[in-house]
This record gives structure tokens, C-alpha cells and sequence, in this order.
């Protein structure tokens, strides 16, 4: 709490030379939600393992104070601009929002660590539970674009003004399935077919679970027109299959059965958005504030137009990119995330004095460059500290606990944060493609993702607790034991 106050204070300061109005409003309240939250977990799992609250806490936090530096309609230029009758820069950020979900969160929170004081029951429902949560992962490809499209991918539910991303729990309850559906058959899993060389194939009789959850990822990709989901999901799969059978020949079995689907995916020609995705990642320089790629070459809409006998209007640019049979794309995003990276450098420019709203979305997908701008390199190597620390908890818990189906569970969940902040740091520092549909846990501005991580954690705590509370002591010390004569 005491850093995310001085970071409260530091961006009202630098950015405004006053503390903020809203520092002890956003901090008193988070302040008020963690005391619960520890309160509930001291008396109802007093064994669970100590830092995982608070590295959750910590997140949160910063990932608030961001979002309120990210939020320029309460800035001094802003009101200043306003009172001008002037514009300010438009950006979607809100930490009023994210304050209220974050309390929701919590709440959620106390929920599950009060009704869910033995998880192994969760696996009686094994089947139930993964039906709803494949039926949720899917619902946005089969709704119209009107409901779930954002940004070229289906990922998203909207009723009326609330919208939620259905992905975010179904995160939950495959990991049950997962969990369940392997404790049982893990015997058959880790027998060895044939060997090639040091590796061991499995059955060819077994090959059917990898097959169905491929097909299913693929058509994730394919309906939802988005990647990320579909390496979550099928990653989760991978990862605790080679958790319950130690078998390295299924990893290999799975990256090569995604990577072929994949690529062959993005052949589709109704694949655009992904397809783009791409395309900007290869050539990022050419598709800088637009470009159309036709006759093998790429022609940038700020400086070539006249090429293509259009002007830099982007509109006239995609008609024009589209009569000559050319695909348009746009990299301005990652490139200015990259700038902003650059900007920052080794110790950054300090919270509240750099310019990371420049980057769209900043506050979401991009808030890993907008830490990495203003606290530097050293700020992001603390930060993607944490999360390998609340990652090693993680797998703690589940290498200490005695249930298989916990261990599985507890493994899941771990590794789901692991892949999370890899596709995300790997997707805005150019290492792989743009991933959307995956965000930060804890720092990136969203309802749904936030809820789910509290509930992870929630989960966590009273595994971890379980794992570590002492076992109980007998009625009587048989040293004390005495033998009395009969005779």
C-alpha cells in the first residue's frame, strides 16, 4: 500500500505540482478492500502461504496509479484545455472504473476463500464444469461482430453498456477439467508407444485428447479471429499434460500440432485481422501509420501515396490499397509502444513525466510500455520479478500438496499467469505477433481479467493453506504411554 500511494503521489506531483485530489480517494479505498481481503485470509486460511496477497496487492495498486496517470481528464492541462474550450487528448482510461472492479474483485475474493473450503470437490463436476467453461470460450466467434467484435477479434460480450470477455472464466473451469480429466487417465497418458532416439512417443491410441483440444484451439482461432485465446488454451492443455505424465514428447507433439494449425489458419483469406497481425510484425517500418502491400513490395501511406494515386487520407489510401488488390495494415501501435520504450530507458523518465498516452490503448494491452517508459528498465525488471515470484508460490503450493487434483489445479493456474505475461511482454516488445484477448494480470485496465486473477489468487491461498497446515497431533503422545500390570 505504501507504494502505491507514493506513486499516487508522485504522478500528481510531477504531472500536476500538487498532490492528486484523487490519492487518498483511490488509495483509502484500495487500503479499505486489502484490509479485508487480510482479515478473511488470517482467519479463514492461516496457513496460507504469506506473499501471495501481497504480490497480488502490489500489482493491483500499480497497475491503478498507472491508469490514473493514464487518465487525462482529471490532469491540470486537461481542465486547463477545457476551460479553453479546447480538446483533450481523447484516451478511454479510468481509474474510477478499475477501483470499482478491483472491489469487486476483492468481494469475489472473500467468496471463494469462504464457500470453497475444499476444492476436491470440484472434481466430481469435472465434465460439467469444462462444458460451460468450452461453451464460454467459444460464445463470442458465434455472436455477431456487433456484440463481440473489438479491434478485429470476437473476444468480447456486450449487454447494452456492460461488456465482459466470457475467455477470462472459462480460464477457470477448463483448468478444473484439465485438472480432472488428466488425474484419471494419466496412467494411459504416460505409457510409451515407440522410441525414437532418447525421446518416448506415446501410444498412437492416445493421440485422441491432444487431437480434440488442437481442433478446438484452431477453431477458437479461426471463429474468434484471435491468437492469444488459442495459445492459452491450448498452451494451459500442453503445459498440464506434461505436469501429470512428465512425458517431454507431448510438448513437442503440441508445439508442432499448433504451429501447423496456425499457419495454416492464417492462410484463410477471411483471417484479415490476423493475417495483419503479422504482416506488421515482419515489415513494422513499412506499415508505420498505414501501408498496402501489393505486386510483392509495401507502400507507406505517409510517404509513397502517390504510388497508388492516393492521398494520406486514410480512407482514400484503403480504397485505393483495395482497388489495386493490395491488403492494408497499420503498425503505428507497436511502433510507438517501441518508442516509448526507447524513451524510457534504463531508469525511465519518472511516473507522470513521460508521454505513454501517445501509445493507443496504453492503459490495457500497451500498459507494459507505458511502466516501461516511465520506470525504465528497471522498473519492468521488477515488475516481471513479482510475477515470476507469484509464479513460484504458485508451484510451490502444488509441489506441496498431497492431492493429485489439487497438485494439477494448483499447476494450471501457475502457469496460466507464466503465459499470460510472456505472450503479452513478448507481443508489445516485437517478439512475437500481436496477441489480443491477453492482457497483463493485475496492471492492465479490464473488469473481467482483473476478477479472474483475484479469483486465481483466491484459489492459490487455500491450496497453499491446505498444503501447509500441520498435521493433526495425536489424542495421546504414546511416550506418555504406560503399561499397568494385569496380574
Amino acid at each position: 500500500m505504501a507504494v502505491t500511494l507514493a506513486a499516487f503521489a508522485q504522478v500528481g506531483l510531477a504531472r500536476d505540482g500538487q498532490l492528486p485530489a484523487g490519492m487518498f480517494g483511490y488509495g483509502g479505498g484500495l487500503a479499505v478492500l486489502v484490509g479485508i481481503a487480510y482479515v478473511i485470509v488470517v482467519r479463514f486460511a492461516p496457513y496460507a502461504d504469506p506473499l501471495l496477497l501481497p504480490f497480488a496487492v502490489f500489482l493491483n495498486g500499480l497497475g491503478l496509479a498507472m491508469i490514473y496517470r493514464l487518465d487525462l481528464q482529471h490532469s491540470k492541462n486537461c481542465v486547463v484545455a477545457k476551460a479553453a474550450g479546447q480538446q483533450c487528448y481523447p484516451i478511454n482510461a479510468s481509474a474510477a472504473n478499475q477501483l470499482m472492479w478491483t472491489a469487486i474483485s476483492i468481494v469475489f475474493f472473500v467468496v471463494v476463500l469462504l464457500v470453497l473450503r475444499d476444492l476436491r470437490i470440484l472434481q466430481r463436476y469435472r465434465y460439467t464444469i469444462g462444458a460451460v467453461g468450452l461453451f464460454f470460450l467459444i460464445l463470442p466467434g458465434l455472436l455477431p461482430s456487433s456484440i463481440s467484435g473489438a479491434g478485429g477479434a470476437k473476444v468480447w460480450l456486450r449487454l447494452g453498456g456492460f461488456s465482459i470477455q466470457p475467455g477470462e472464466f472459462a480460464k477457470i473451469a477448463l483448468i478444473v477439467f484439465f485438472a480432472g480429466y488428466l488425474v484419471s487417465k494419466r496412467d494411459a497418458l504416460s505409457l510409451v508407444g515407440r522410441r525414437i532416439g532418447p525421446l518416448a512417443l506415446p501410444r498412437g491410441r492416445d493421440l485422441g485428447p491432444i487431437l480434440v483440444i488442437w481442433l478446438v484451439s484452431v477453431a477458437v482461432l479461426v471463429l474468434e479471429k484471435d491468437l492469444g485465446q488459442g495459445v492459452l488454451f491450448f498452451g494451459l492443455f500442453i503445459a498440464m499434460l506434461y505436469i501429470a505424465t512428465e512425458r517431454v514428447s507431448w510438448v513437442l507433439i503440441g508445439v508442432g500440432l499448433f504451429s501447423a494449425g496456425a499457419f495454416a489458419a492464417t492462410q484463410l483469406p477471411f483471417l484479415g485481422h490476423v493475417n495483419q497481425r503479422f504482416a506488421v510484425w515482419e515489415n513494422p517500418r513499412g506499415y508505420f501509420d498505414g501501408g498496402c502491400a501489393t505486386g510483392g513490395k509495401v507502400i507507406n501511406q505517409q510517404t509513397q501515396a502517390s504510388l497508388i494515386h492516393a492521398t494520406s487520407d486514410t480512407s482514400d489510401f484503403v480504397s485505393k490499397c483495395a482497388a489495386l488488390g493490395g491488403h492494408y495494415a497499420d503498425s503505428g501501435q507497436p511502433m510507438r509502444a517501441m518508442f516509448s520504450l526507447g524513451q524510457g530507458g534504463v531508469l525511465g523518465t519518472g511516473l507522470g513525466q513521460g508521454q505513454p498516452y501517445l501509445t493507443p490503448v496504453s492503459y490495457a494491452d500497451y500498459i507494459f510500455t507505458s511502466f516501461g517508459e516511465e520506470l525504465g528498465l528497471a522498473g519492468l525488471m521488477v515488475l516481471l520479478l513479482i510475477f515470476a515470484l507469484l509464479v513460484e508460490r504458485g508451484m510451490k503450493a502444488a509441489l506441496t500438496t498431497r492431492d493429485p487434483f489439487l497438485k494439477l489445479f494448483t499447476g494450471g493456474i501457475s502457469f496460466i499467469f507464466a503465459l499470460q505475461v510472456f505472450l503479452i511482454v513478448a507481443s508489445v516488445t516485437g517478439l512475437i505477433p500481436l496477441t489480443a484477448g491477453v492482457t497483463t494480470p493485475f496492471l492492465a485496465q479490464g473488469g473481467s481479467a482483473l476478477l479472474s486473477n483475484w479469483i486465481f489468487i483466491a484459489i492459490l491461498i487455500r491450496i497453499s493453506d491446505a498444503a501447509r497446515r500441520p498435521a493433526p497431533q495425536p489424542i495421546q503422545d504414546e511416550g506418555m504411554t504406560q503399561v499397568v500390570p494385569t496380574g
